[in-house]
């Protein structure tokens, strides 16, 4: 018997290497609704590096017990995760990544997004940090106008931090600056980040939605989704820290007070029942920080619910 024995051995999962067990594919070669992509970063700060590079890793690590499970009924999604039994998604493995090169980083990436969305699938992109999302979005370039939903515990609207425009605490002001992209709201926010008071006055002169982590304690998730316009193409940026660090240890500014679990699978629901979800990306998971593997399980649950949305919707 094994001395620390986990569900995987109980069930027959946990030796692959994709996530959850899906088929691997080149991009040229990806088929179906979804595809899952590994970017360990874009564009780093000279002063922390490269921080969320095994992010990737980490999460498919956290859904591999389950990789024998797929014909499982999820209760979260009220059925199997691939609702008529044919799993419809791939795992295309990680964009090639050099901390040295972030220009290359940003166009290895961009390409490998806009090769999937040309192939008809959609990206979900599994992070590294929250820098990721800008040639994640440049992508879409043709097929706006796409709604954003960010969920943060930052708003991500600085200008550059330490003269780099494209690190990850411009994410949501560049996004405001592609001509494709129309709607943001960005739920979640609270504490302390890198956000200025001029920022958010920014954010909000663009129009930008800014929904903060007590008012949607207090107002729930309803109003929140009516925010997004009907019919939108929605692109769903979720940072791991917007959850509250007893859900989500992994990230490197853990703050209470954060979303639950199941509010974020309410979130995710809801913007799917409210239009197309065309894209999503799970970023700033750090590897090093999480705790007992629960982070990793957290992020892989969040990846598997979405894969459920986006084949129901195919």
């Amino acid at each position: 018997m094994r001395e620390t024995p986990d569900i995987g051995a109980m069930f027959g999962g946990g030796d692959v290497t994709t996530f959850m067990g899906l088929p691997a594919a080149t991009v040229e070669e990806a088929r179906g609704s979804a595809a899952v992509l590994g970017a360990g970063t874009a564009t780093p700060y000279a002063s922390v590096g490269a921080y969320c590079r095994g992010g990737p890793a980490a999460i498919r690590a956290g859904a591999a017990p389950y990789a024998a499970n797929l014909a499982h009924i999820d209760f979260d999604l009220g059925g199997g995760i691939f609702p008529d039994g044919r799993v419809s998604a791939v795992d295309c493995g990680d964009v090639e990544i050099d901390e040295a090169d972030a220009a290359g980083n940003r166009e290895r990436i961009r390409a490998a997004t806009a090769a999937l969305l040309e192939r008809g699938l959609v990206p979900v992109v599994l992070g590294g940090d929250d820098s990721v999302p800008i040639p994640v979005l440049e992508a879409y370039a043709g097929r706006g106008p796409l709604t954003i939903l960010q969920i943060d515990a930052h708003i991500d609207w600085r200008d550059q931090v330490q003269g780099e425009p494209l690190g990850l605490s411009s994410t949501m002001r560049r996004a405001s600056e592609m001509a494709h992209v129309g709607q943001i709201v960005q739920v979640g926010q609270r504490a302390i980040g890198s956000a200025r008071i001029g920022d958010r006055d920014d954010a909000v002169a663009a129009g930008v939605q800014l929904v903060s982590a007590r008012e949607l304690a207090a107002g729930g998730v309803a109003p929140v989704l009516e925010l997004i316009p009907r019919d939108a193409e929605i692109f769903i940026a979720f940072d791991a820290d917007a959850l509250d660090p007893s859900t989500m240890p992994a990230v490197i500014g853990p703050a209470p007070g954060g979303l639950t679990y199941l509010q974020a699978v309410e979130l995710l629901t809801g913007a799917a029942e409210r239009g197309r979800i065309a894209g999503f990306d799970l970023v700033e998971f750090v590897a090093e920080r999480d705790q007992g593997g629960l982070g990793a399980l957290t992020a892989a649950r969040l990846v598997t619910v979405v894969l459920g949305l986006i084949a129901r919707q195919a």
